[in-house]
């Protein structure tokens, strides 16, 4: 395996870690929201919930890229990347055009090749070179 191999690996297996870190954090804190009763329904508030759902997601990223060793930069745009894509979604909800599980599909489906985008621009420090 060529240095290069184990570069793109490294990348790899970051981005897999990121959307089990994401996944993890919007379940575990969306279950701790729901036991403590705090929930937000995504029928009667999809924009909320949405936003909660983002907030979880990004304290599971946040968390793990922490422990990994990177800088709150690239650590915040990873965050970013779980937010930014409702941003054009929210008016075209508010206007009736799509519905709250529109919102939420869309929305989820971008923040894959958004989370890589925001990887790729770091690319020395997510191919394993955070420290």
């Amino acid at each position: 395996m060529t240095k290069t191999d184990r570069r793109w690996g490294r990348f790899t297996l970051h981005y897999v870690e990121m959307i089990i870190a994401m996944f993890v954090g919007m379940y575990a804190l969306g279950a701790l929201l729901d036991l403590l009763g705090l929930s937000v329904s995504h029928s009667r508030n999809p924009e909320l919930s949405y936003l909660v759902m983002a907030f979880n997601m990004s304290i599971g990223m946040t968390a793990w890229m922490r422990i990994r060793g990177h800088g709150w930069a690239s650590t915040l745009e990873m965050c970013a990347a779980m937010f930014v894509p409702v941003v054009p979604l929210f008016p075209l909800l508010w206007l009736g055009l799509i519905g709250g599980d529109a919102l939420m599909l869309v929305a989820h489906l971008a923040m894959f090749p958004l989370m890589l985008a925001v990887m790729l621009r770091r690319l020395d420090e997510h191919a394993g070179h955070a420290r």
